[in-house]
């Protein structure tokens, strides 16, 4: 993050003000436990103006930019944003919105959302320590607590892949906050990877898939691995990795991927990309996509497949039926697949994965270790990487 701020300060002063905002509030998020107080002090002073948080329950907190506490009603709110389940954030500037006020919302609701549901930057040994397949129990029992989880209750890896240029750890906290994924989480990056280790101790805790895709934005891709026992968490983190090579940056339903939703179909990723790629129905798919427009056909067929309706996936795509329809009969007229026949749909869709699989081939990990995609990588995480995410497919 400092490095990329120096490049950016010499290139453009809104791109290194922006980078700022965004490292504010991860040091904050890194820093350790926050409570709200110091949340709106810290808040203020970037902004330059009063903030205010409302948790639920009705408490609220309010600071100037001097740091001094404010009592009573907000004043002129310029910019604000809902907390989930209850509350809220804003800014109180009484002239007009400042460029990055934004940007400095969504960050103070991403951080007051860990007031209630612990969010957090993490030490990146420490969570290879926790997710490693050689380390010993009492070692990863130890990375856990030290991380501020526990080793009992059951624990959910996720993995996050950004667009090239950006920083997957800054997206996964972004998205984790914006979700509203409730629980315990710890992000670090590691590799190229932004890593999201999330443990909720509620019986009833379940998968964030849902969450994760109601607040997805831009280029990203989620792998979300099954819920097991913290101690084996490197099973979760194994299920997260495939899941992520179904993983297509796009329509919501695409760009998240849980491995518990995948079933049967998990099983493809098991073949060497090179047999997926060699498939006709495969091979079939790269010619169209390599012609004039033929991602888009094939990102008409994904949709399509996936919803059963035209309709539907008309709106997913922001087009009208009548254009998907056409794009389908291209498809059709190169496959020889009848869409509106289920066996033929469910052919195409099992291409549609095949050829995902064959873009996106396994983590290579170090080759005395092939089960270890932390060993043998770019950074003091390891060499857990994935192909950059290319065209809706």
């Amino acid at each position: 993050m400092k490095g990329l701020l120096l490049r950016l300060s010499s290139l453009d002063a809104d791109a290194a003000a922006a980078v700022r905002v965004i490292a504010h509030f991860q040091a904050l998020l890194g820093a350790g436990r926050l409570d709200p107080a110091a949340l709106v002090r810290s808040a203020a002073g970037l902004a330059e103006c009063p903030v205010g948080v409302e948790l639920a329950g009705g408490r609220v907190f309010r600071a100037g930019p001097d740091g001094a506490a404010l009592a009573g009603p907000p004043g002129r709110v310029s910019g604000d944003a809902a907390l989930r389940p209850a509350g809220r954030v804003w800014l109180e500037r009484p002239g007009a919105a400042g460029p990055f006020d934004e940007l400095v919302v969504e960050w103070l609701a991403i951080a007051a959302h860990t007031l209630e549901h612990p969010l957090r930057v993490a030490d990146p040994a420490l969570v290879e320590v926790a997710l490693a397949g050689r380390e010993s129990v009492a070692d990863r029992a130890r990375a856990l607590r030290l991380l501020g989880l526990a080793p009992e209750p059951p624990l959910r890896v996720l993995l996050f892949a950004a667009a090239e240029g950006d920083d997957a750890e800054v997206a996964a906290l972004a998205l984790l906050g914006r979700g509203g994924v409730a629980g315990t989480s710890r992000v670090a990056r590691l590799g190229g990877l932004g890593v999201a280790l999330v443990q909720n101790r509620a019986a009833a805790g379940g998968s964030p898939a849902a969450e994760l895709r109601a607040a997805v934005r831009g280029r990203l891709r989620v792998g979300v691995g099954g819920a097991g026992e913290a101690l084996r968490a490197r099973v979760s983190l194994e299920q997260a990795a495939l899941a992520l090579r179904f993983a297509v940056a796009g329509p919501p339903a695409e760009a998240v991927v849980d491995h518990d939703e995948l079933g049967p179909v998990a099983v493809l990723a098991e073949l060497p990309a090179a047999r997926l790629a060699a498939l006709p129905d495969v091979r079939r798919l790269a010619e169209l996509a390599a012609r004039d427009g033929g991602e888009l056909n094939v990102a008409a067929l994904a949709a399509f497949c996936r919803t059963g309706s035209l309709r539907q996936a008309a709106a997913e795509l922001h087009l009208h039926h009548s254009s998907v329809a056409a794009r389908l009969a291209h498809v059709q007229a190169a496959t020889g697949w009848r869409l509106r026949d289920p066996a033929h749909r469910f052919r195409a869709q099992l291409a549609l994965y095949a050829r995902r699989l064959a873009l996106t081939p396994g983590d290579p990990g170090d080759p005395g270790d092939p089960g270890d995609p932390f060993r043998g990588g770019e950074a003091a995480g390891g060499g857990l990487t994935t192909r950059a995410p290319g065209p809706a497919r």
